[in-house]
């Protein structure tokens, strides 16, 4: 997920001004939640010394996350903006807009994490990255996120092969990944990823340009089943895929988190909502097509 660099002002504007909304969002809702909790008035008036703390912040002061007042520096300063465009980060935005806080798993760490991370503030984002040397350099810049190497076995080229494997029963049995009997289900995240109970994936990694490259046929198998697990009730899990113009993530996509629950695509991003399978086990690993969850 590591972003090319592009000189887009109305991606920065897009970014700030979203970041900036969720500031006002912020200082309106603790506005709201100290004047809910005001003591009742006293008879007679209370004479309040003023001092010089007084005199510079009021009885009440609201501070700007130091999340979101680094996403707003970072943003507003650099020259290199995320890969996805204005449109496609929209959609993911408004869904956050909806959830946040809530539990956010993203394959991939770039210079969209920050962004990621902040538009979740107050919920748990997860960042999962195939290179080491680059969390490391985003962990001397950013270190307030959340993020984990992780390996994968898979090359791009052995995707048709993947394919028909992960038609099988043992991959489209509904179980937890961790103990999945199917190839292409990922087993060796750290334990708290399984644990959580996810409200959106983002998959938009690994690297899947080059044939040798790990590609993202698991990422993608992986992300449709921590849905289907899910427990029931949740309303479905946001599942969003990158890069769907490739062949991988868009044959990978359509079979394993299903056309019947895509519920959009803008440019490069799809945008699927998976339901929970786990109480329901005769329930198809698709939806037939005009018969979406």
């Amino acid at each position: 997920m590591r972003p090319k660099s592009h000189n887009s002002f109305n991606l920065k504007l897009f970014l700030m001004i979203v970041i900036l909304a969720f500031f006002i969002l912020f200082i309106l809702r603790s506005t709201l939640s100290s004047s809910d909790q005001t003591n009742p008035p006293s008879p007679r008036a209370v004479s309040i010394p003023r001092t010089a703390k007084n005199d510079t912040c009021p009885l009440t002061c609201n501070k700007i996350p130091s999340s979101l007042s680094q996403a707003l520096i970072h943003y507003s300063t650099s020259t290199i903006t995320p890969q996805q465009t204005l449109k496609e980060i929209s959609v993911t935005s408004r869904i956050l807009d909806k959830k946040s806080p809530c539990n956010f798993l993203v394959f991939g760490l770039g210079h969209d994490s920050l962004m990621w991370h902040s538009l979740n503030h107050g919920g748990r984002t997860i960042f999962l990255e195939e290179d080491e040397a680059w969390i490391e350099q985003i962990k001397r810049r950013f270190p307030m996120l959340e993020s984990y190497h992780v390996t994968y076995n898979s090359k791009v080229n052995q995707a048709t092969d993947l394919m028909q494997v992960g038609k099988g029963p043992e991959c489209t049995a509904i179980s937890d990944p961790q103990y999945s009997m199917c190839q292409l289900a990922l087993k060796t995240f750290p334990s708290e990823v399984y644990d959580i109970e996810w409200d959106l994936i983002m998959v938009d990694a690994p690297t899947g340009y080059y044939e040798e490259a790990p590609g993202r046929m698991s990422a993608i198998y992986t992300a449709g089943m921590m849905a289907r697990n899910r427990r029931q009730g949740s309303g479905g899990t946001h599942v969003f895929v990158h890069d769907v113009n490739r062949e991988v993530e868009d044959k990978f996509s359509r079979e394993f988190l299903c056309e019947g629950y895509m519920k959009k695509q803008e440019g490069r991003l799809r945008h699927f909502v998976i339901p929970s399978h786990r109480d329901d086990l005769n329930k198809p690993f698709c939806p037939l097509l005009g018969k979406r969850s």
